[in-house]
């Protein structure tokens, strides 16, 4: 590393041994760069004053009256807010550049400017009644990580590159992390191109109607592209703080597996149609949730997690016998055959309440992504970091997906994550103290100056 200014001096310090991961944890890829141990000690400093002064002001750009944000993608608050993040970006001195789905790219440029990246970023678009604290700190925080080892006189060797993913939140067409899946190539054009909003506008029209144009081939990044990926992120849980552990270092990320199911009976008069002769759509859907729920317990595994969060009937009125429901179903695992495996039960539950109901049933797999598991190298530079600072960590699962997830196809990565008051998050009383921010973004920037010069 650089040697630092009066304000970071650099000197030869004993790095502090890092624990091991424990033997039940989930097993880690390793870093496709060889770990050059660095022995000289940068102090950052974090301005948190600033920093959440610019969290203020980026939930300023809102749909909703504060506290709440709503900030949905390609809207003209998206952009009001991407515009903000772009020229703080510009004024740290990073070079900034958008792909075509909007992804956007604020480039440190290290001194081997051809060498393989690393990367750090989140989002800033927000579901309807959310917080300002959900992928903001990512991307802010990062954005104040890298102007930290700045100020602290530290050059790194990589480049250091802060990404801000278009879409994270699926909002506008149903499926979330769209910029981070085409970046990794989950998500293929072809695939992309189908996409619409509940009107039936599509991606296209949306995004160049945003001012984002070119092919949307070109949004694909290469493997090796970048060295390694580290993403800041509130918990959005509530064990950091019950724990009263500063911060959570994530060893694998769950994955997501949605499912559709249409329930189709027969409809009738409430009061005219007897109860052997039913075929009830919504009590055979009922039953379907509830087996649901039940198929997530039974693997005896607190990672696993399953929910039936759309439940639409058909017509719909009191006194009219249900002839049709949709369900839309959400189950996530860090074990991906644990995962399929609850599928799979779902799926037969499915056929027996089809049976003995006398009901159709057909499921729908909307997506099911793999877990990612979380790199060693990553995960110790975090923790040695933490220990530079001071501050005590825990090694924990990621059970909401994030942009790192898709990321992972492409690069080693893993997660930082700072507590949130009684783990709420999607909601407008989100918060993340100043403090809680600051550290997260120290630790951050200690591994960021690590990996940019291994």
């Amino acid at each position: 590393m650089a040697a630092g200014d009066a304000n970071c001096p650099a000197k030869p310090v004993e790095r502090p041994s890092v624990e091991p991961v424990e033997p039940d944890a989930p097993a880690t890829r390793s870093l496709d760069i060889t770990m050059t141990r660095v022995e000289t000690k940068i102090v950052p400093q974090v301005n948190a004053a600033q920093l959440v002064a610019e969290l203020e002001s980026l939930a300023a750009f809102s749909d909703s009256p504060a506290p709440a944000v709503t900030r949905i993608v390609f809207s003209e608050t998206d952009g009001r807010a991407r515009r903000y993040v772009k020229d703080l970006c510009a004024t740290a001195g990073l070079v900034v550049r958008e792909d075509a789905v909007g992804n956007t790219f604020a480039r440190w440029i290290g001194s081997q400017p051809n060498l393989p990246a690393i990367g750090t970023g989140s989002h800033v678009d927000a579901i309807p009644n959310a917080g300002r604290y959900d992928g903001t700190v990512g991307v802010l925080g990062g954005l104040e990580a890298i102007r930290a080892l700045q100020r602290c006189g530290f050059h790194p060797r990589r480049s250091i590159e802060l990404v801000l993913f278009t879409s994270e939140e699926p909002t506008r067409f149903g499926i979330g992390c769209l910029g981070s899946r085409l970046l990794s190539g989950t998500l293929t054009p072809q695939q992309a191109m189908s996409l619409a909003d509940k009107e039936g506008k599509s991606l296209d029209e949306w995004r160049m109607e945003a001012g984002f144009r070119g092919e949307l081939s070109t949004v694909l990044v290469p493997r090796g592209h970048y060295a390694g990926f580290v993403e800041l992120h509130i918990e959005q849980g509530p064990l950091l703080e019950q724990h009263g552990t500063a911060l959570g270092v994530v060893t694998a990320i769950a994955a997501p597996a949605s499912l559709r199911i249409w329930i189709e009976g027969e409809g009738g008069h409430a009061g005219a149609v007897l109860m052997p002769q039913r075929r009830d759509a919504l009590c055979a859907a009922a039953e379907i949730a509830l087996a649901v729920e039940a198929a997530a317990h039974e693997t005896g595994s607190i990672d696993t997690v399953a929910t039936t969060g759309v439940f639409d009937v058909f017509p719909g009125a009191i006194n009219s016998i249900p002839l049709r429901v949709r369900l839309e179903i959400d189950v996530r695992d860090i074990d991906q055959r644990r995962r399929d495996s609850v599928l799979a039960r779902i799926q037969s539950s499915c056929d027996e309440v089809a049976a003995r109901r006398r009901v159709q049933v057909r499921a729908e797999i909307i997506n099911a992504d793999p877990p990612a598991q979380c790199d060693g190298s990553i995960i110790e530079a975090l923790t040695g970091g933490a220990v530079r600072q001071g501050l005590d960590s825990e090694r924990m699962v990621s059970r909401a997906y994030h942009d790192s997830l898709f990321m992972a196809g492409i690069a080693p990565v893993a997660m930082l994550f700072i507590p949130c008051r009684g783990g709420f998050s999607h909601r407008p009383d989100e918060y993340a103290s100043p403090e809680a921010i600051s550290n997260g973004v120290l630790v951050l920037a200690e591994a960021l100056a690590e990996l940019a010069n291994s």
